[in-house]
């Protein structure tokens, strides 16, 4: 050893200053050569992935591959790429949602104004698809997280109520035909083109959200003159809403002038009622005075004090008939005026319920049927439509969770194109933990599962639904519909604004139970409606993190290490 340490002494610091030069020229090449190998299959996975670009239909986010998706009209892969989900205790929950919000530039309200570039939200408590940092493996606070680039590329295709589906492995969707897939017919009701200018006048949407339905190549001939006309009365109805606005908008501050000009009336009748009221209670009390007296002197007393309080009474009573002949106009008049506004506010609620009727019907229909529930229910533009009872054969056998979505009309006819992705929760031998349970490369293809369709046809075999239902849905169904079919109930985060979310209850939903329940005040990041609690609590996880911070920035002699 003492002749290796001699040796080191001798080296000389302008040695050791080229040793290091020569290190350092060896360490960077091949980080640079990495770097740019890295750069280059982005650029070729994001070329890849552009190839085949059409109209998206789905989105199947796997998290045991962590990766993602996306299929078009034909039921072909458009795009793929990995993603990033949640981390426990925030896991993103497997089960079905939907595009509920797309904003291109977005910061977290909770997560240090954090930047989620070309989010497009899933749920109203806060779990979304976004573009991010990708480290390879379940990170994040219950998103999914993608590449920016392909955020980007992404958020062009998607339309609002995609269906976004997040399974434990890599589903792939199966073209499937079923006669209890619905058919569209053509709508019974009153479709008449209102004006010519509806073929070519752009509807408004509330809020910037837009479902509608776009057309096909493969449209059936009719549909685009009941599609005209559809936004043709919902542009006629909002039209008229307008001037109806106006007329309430009179109509009730002429009833509040009116209402104000006649309250010295009103104050009158009151006190004449109240002074007739008083009179009446004193006769009965003279009365049952008189029914209890015994002798001549208390009889006479007792008499004398009842005509008294007759002679009030009547007097009373005149008082408030002359009253009521002299404040009677103008109590009449604040009445009809009030009355007159009510009539016109419920006029205006009418016509603008049919100019959203109208409107909700350019857009596909969503359908769930939950064997849990034994219940059918029916949405469409995010919001309810009906819901009714179902029949399910061998109903405590489980059924599975399946996602039918119809692809496009088949070629000069009515039928429509489906196809099927079903998801499953964990088997007995399988971890709890659904997120990254498989290791792949960042640009690594992941082989799919394809979709089992004779299952997904036992599922269909074994649902009843009512006939009026049927017809009623057929008459709304649209490419870009869906037909959910699941042993599971209707989820709580089916709320207001919302498509149908259905989560597997044997898989965690720590992404979804940890959030904390809508905020309306903050509008950038929930939806201005306050719909109830959920049963979250988000405070556990809040002192959880406060405990962290103080832990991670507040040990050794330097905290800030």
């Amino acid at each position: 050893m003492a002749p290796i340490h001699a040796q080191r002494r001798r080296l000389s610091f302008p040695s050791l200053v080229a040793l290091t030069a020569v290190a350092g020229a060896a360490l960077c090449a091949p980080a640079a050569a990495q770097s740019r190998k890295s750069a280059e299959a982005e650029n070729q996975q994001s070329s890849t992935e552009q190839r085949g670009y059409g109209t998206a239909r789905l989105a199947v986010v796997s998290l045991g591959d962590q990766r993602v998706t996306l299929y078009d009209t034909t039921g072909a892969p458009i795009m793929h790429g990995p993603v990033s989900s949640g981390a426990s205790p925030n896991d993103t929950p497997p089960g079905i949602y939907s595009i509920l919000q797309k904003n291109r530039e977005h910061y977290s309200n909770r997560y240090d104004d954090a930047a989620m570039p070309f989010m497009q939200r899933i749920t109203w408590t806060g779990v979304a698809l976004h573009g991010g940092a990708l480290p390879g493996y379940p990170a994040s606070h219950g998103c999914v997280r993608l590449r920016n680039n392909f955020a980007g590329d992404m958020f062009e295709l998607t339309k609002l109520g995609m269906r976004v589906i997040v399974s434990r492995n890599n589903m792939a969707p199966t073209p499937i035909s079923h006669p209890k897939l619905f058919k569209h017919t053509p709508y019974q009701g009153n479709v008449a083109v209102l004006t010519k200018a509806a073929h070519t006048m752009p509807m408004p949407t509330e809020d910037g959200r837009d479902t509608r339905y776009e057309g096909g190549p493969n449209d059936p001939p009719e549909l685009a003159a009941r599609m005209a006309a559809f936004q043709a009365i919902a542009a006629a109805k909002r039209t008229e809403a307008v001037e109806l606005e106006r007329k309430a908008t009179d109509a009730r501050a002429k009833a509040k002038q009116l209402a104000r000009q006649s309250a010295n009336s009103k104050k009158a009748v009151t006190t004449a009622e109240r002074n007739v009221k008083r009179a009446t209670d004193g006769l009965a009390y003279a009365e049952r005075v008189l029914s209890k007296a015994t002798k001549p002197n208390s009889i006479n007393k007792a008499e004398a004090a009842k005509t008294k309080a007759e002679e009030r009474l009547a007097a009373a009573q005149a008082k408030l008939e002359a009253v009521n002949a002299e404040m009677a106009p103008a109590l009449e008049e604040s009445n009809r005026a009030e009355e007159e506004a009510k009539a016109a506010e419920t006029e205006l609620q009418e016509v603008v319920a049919a100019a959203r009727d109208a409107e909700r019907k350019l857009s596909p229909v969503s359908v769930f049927v939950s064997r849990a529930a034994k219940k059918l229910y029916v949405r469409q533009d995010m919001e309810p439509v009906f819901e009714t009872d179902v029949t399910i054969v061998d109903e405590d056998r489980q059924i599975g969770t399946h996602t039918f979505t119809a692809l496009d009309f088949e070629p000069g006819r009515h039928d429509l194109r489906w196809n099927v992705v079903s998801i499953e929760g964990r088997k007995g031998n399988e971890p709890l933990k659904a997120s990254g349970m498989y290791r792949h490369k960042l640009n690594a293809s992941v082989p799919s599962i394809p979709t089992d369709a004779d299952a997904a046809a036992a599922a269909l075999d074994r649902i009843e639904i009512p006939e009026e239902a049927r017809a009623r849905i057929s008459e709304l169904v649209l490419p870009g519909s869906s037909l959910i079919v699941s042993d599971e109930p209707l989820h709580k985060e089916t709320g207001k604004a919302t498509e149908f979310v259905v989560l597997l209850s044997g898989e965690l939903q720590g992404g979804i139970i940890l959030r904390p329940k809508p905020k309306p005040e903050v509008q950038d990041d929930y939806y201005v409606f306050n719909w109830g609690n959920f049963g979250y609590s988000n405070q556990p996880q809040r002192r959880q993190a406060a405990k962290q911070q103080k832990k991670k920035y507040n040990q050794g002699p330097f905290p800030w290490w």
